[in-house]
């Protein structure tokens, strides 16, 4: 896949969009939205033509966001991650988010946060990783990592095996920060959207009129940006998740709205 990095300044922060990978999602679209219509598809379709293939299949993007301002740089998700991580039995791995962070600039241990949106696979794939002695290890050592404490408390019914794999070595390693709601980051800040998990947290930066939210899975495709009423057969909670959309994607006249989007074929879109 071609390593563009794709960024958007708003004001003197600027986000970047680092692709992972790219890949066919592992049911049918139609059952994963199984309330949309004929006529709501070929409107998705229309607006996002890249996200389904020759063959009818949903096709995703797999990416992660660096926030980078005069405070730091914030990572938000991690991505499918390498051959044995923990997307292997579905997603498209291994990602290529080391490739991706090195043609951006980026050196792991410049960044000094990790918002992980919520405990699904392909979102914190890169976040531990085996080290050659065979432990796991936060990919980005200097980095604290910030999880809802909703999504924490949920482990066991999200996925019990990151148990082992992902929040013991970070708490191991003292890098695990349990956040309770909406939290000031060192650029922008981190957003409660409930729904798509107990926990799931989306992160919104300001500059005067102009908004960027790095949505995570409140928004996977197209449809819900379009109709954010539909349920997403993947949610933990529809009524939560639909509540969360639609409170995220309203947004005040004479304001711009800007999505990055991890799942969407375009990195940057404007609600």
């Amino acid at each position: 896949m071609s390593l563009s990095i794709p960024r958007l300044r708003i004001g003197s922060t600027e986000i970047i969009a680092l692709a992972d990978g790219e890949g066919p999602f592992f049911s049918p679209r139609t059952e994963a939205f199984p309330g949309a219509t004929v006529e709501q598809w070929a409107e998705a379709d229309r607006y996002d033509p890249g996200a389904v293939d020759a063959e009818g299949r949903w096709r995703l993007q797999f990416r992660a966001y660096a926030i980078r301002s005069d405070r730091g740089l914030t990572l938000v998700d991690a991505g499918i991650g390498p051959a044995d991580g923990p997307a292997v039995a579905w997603a498209p791995v291994p990602g290529v988010l080391p490739e991706s962070l090195a043609a951006a600039g980026v050196d792991p241990a410049e960044v000094d946060t990790v918002v992980l949106t919520h405990l699904h696979t392909d979102h914190v794939g890169w976040a531990v990783v085996s080290s050659p002695a065979g432990d796991r290890r936060p990919y980005f050592p200097n980095a604290a990592y910030l999880l809802q404490r909703a999504e924490f408390d949920a482990l066991d019914t999200l996925n019990p095996q990151l148990r082992e794999s992902l929040v013991d070595p970070l708490a191991a390693a003292g890098r695990l920060r349990l956040l309770d709601g909406d939290t000031p980051l060192r650029a922008g800040r981190a957003v409660a959207t409930p729904g798509h998990t107990p926990g799931h947290q989306s992160v919104l930066v300001a500059d005067g009129r102009e908004r960027v939210l790095v949505t995570g899975d409140l928004l996977v495709h197209a449809l819900q940006l379009l109709h954010p009423e539909l349920a997403y057969s993947h949610e933990i909670d529809v009524e939560a998740a639909r509540q969360s959309r639609k409170r995220m994607l309203g947004h005040e006249s004479g304001t711009t709205l800007h999505l990055a989007t991890p799942h969407l074929t375009e990195p940057f879109i404007s609600a």
